[in-house]
């Protein structure tokens, strides 16, 4: 099963404190918007997220039609390609994808130790 580019995303409480931090260890901003509460960093081919105010808890982000680089891939797995395959697994979801949609959509699982997978597709 291919995922796509892998990031973990952060909930931080100060978005500018986070973003000073993480570029002390080596990350630059590659993409989001900090007026609205979000920044995406990248050192090498490692990715985070910085989420200020949107989500309660850290989590692991794979976006399928995507590179590290946020660049569209070919020949990827739709997202509800995954979701499908992963309910013929028994695996429950937290928020599903609209299975009759195209394009950009999500869905997040939960593992088992309460940590969220969210699979956010954005091509």
């Amino acid at each position: 099963m291919k995922l796509g580019a892998f990031s973990v995303s952060l909930a931080v409480k100060d978005l500018e404190a986070s973003r000073a931090f993480y570029e002390k260890l080596g990350f630059s901003v590659m993409a989001g918007e900090a007026e609205r509460g979000y920044l995406i960093l990248k050192n090498d081919a490692v990715v985070i997220g910085l989420f200020q105010g949107m989500f309660e808890r850290n989590m692991l982000t794979f976006n399928p039609g995507w590179d590290q680089s946020a660049q569209p891939v070919e020949g990827f797995t739709d997202v509800r390609d995954l979701q499908a395959a992963l309910k013929a697994e028994g695996v429950a979801f937290a928020q599903e994808a609209d299975p009759e949609g195209a394009g950009p959509a999500s869905f997040v699982v939960i593992d088992p130790d309460g940590n969220p997978v969210l699979v956010d597709q954005h091509v």
